[in-house]
């Protein structure tokens, strides 16, 4: 018998990543679930993709609680012939509820930055952009207890990522010397221009496009400004999944959670030239 049921999971979920937090553009939060149905087990993904929601019904979860919001914007429908409306269909059918917790969960002193930070052996870490309190914020900016080549750094984030089809990518010298690191888990060109940023002596994030990159580049070239690497956006926000589920565990005694395994970032291969 279930000792909990998706209003359970939902107010532990809002104590741990207050939704009062998100961006005023996000959209985290119940997507579909009836409050008082029973939940065993709850399955962490960061996105509610086709493969993520079958791992979810095969494992009989009463629900999956994803990073990314499937609904992040206003829809007309939910047909069951395009995605979104399949995986909703599939998931009530299944008795399934589907939760997201997102920048309501990247500010937080344990989120996604954060968490990247930790792997990365940093300290000292303060908000790159400070949220309410000074714990509290997007990205984060750490010091290394030595420095390191900034080749050595990327190998090191490649030890520590998941193995993505992208890879890593790197703008700067090999041996450049690096003691702080600004991160941002997931798409963080927006803080390429924060004077925290441009402290640093490396940012890591992802979703770097060609001009925002370029334009930071020959800026650090001309004045001064961090090297660039650029990860995986599913890689570096899949890392916080473990400490979600332990949190919750920790705040729902007896619950099974599970973290997925399964690779949900968008690309399959690549060819170098």
């Amino acid at each position: 018998m279930a000792l909990y049921t998706v209003s359970d999971i939902t107010r532990a979920a809002e104590a741990l990543w207050p939704a009062a937090g998100a961006e005023g553009w996000d959209a985290p939060g119940l997507v579909c679930g009836v409050a008082d149905a029973p939940v065993g087990l709850l399955m962490l993904a960061v996105d509610a993709v086709i493969d993520t929601v079958e791992e979810a019904v095969a494992a009989e979860a009463g629900m999956l609680l994803v990073h990314h919001p499937l609904l992040m914007r206003g829809v007309t429908s939910i047909s069951s012939d395009q995605y979104k409306g399949a995986l909703l269909s599939r998931l009530i059918k299944a008795d399934c509820a589907l939760l997201s917790a997102h920048t309501n969960a990247d500010i937080v002193d344990s989120g996604t930055s954060a968490v990247l930070g930790q792997r990365l052996g940093l300290h000292n870490t303060f908000p790159i952009e400070v949220g309410r309190d000074s714990d509290s914020g997007l990205g984060r900016v750490g010091s290394l207890v030595a420095p390191i080549a900034l080749g050595r750094l990327a190998r090191t984030l490649g030890e520590i990522l998941p193995a993505t089809a992208g890879g890593i990518l790197v703008s700067g010298e090999f041996d450049r010397p690096i003691t702080t690191v600004a991160v941002c888990a997931g798409a963080g060109d927006a803080f390429l221009g924060h004077p925290a940023v441009l402290a640093a002596d490396v940012f890591i994030t992802s979703d770097l496009r060609h001009h925002p990159a370029s334009e930071a580049r020959e800026n650090a070239r001309l004045n001064t400004g961090p090297a660039l690497i650029n990860v995986s956006h599913w890689a570096s926000e899949w890392l916080w999944l473990s400490t979600a589920a332990g949190q919750l565990r920790d705040q729902l005694p007896g619950l099974t959670v599970l973290v997925s395994d399964l690779r949900t970032d968008p690309w399959d291969f690549a060819v170098l030239q």
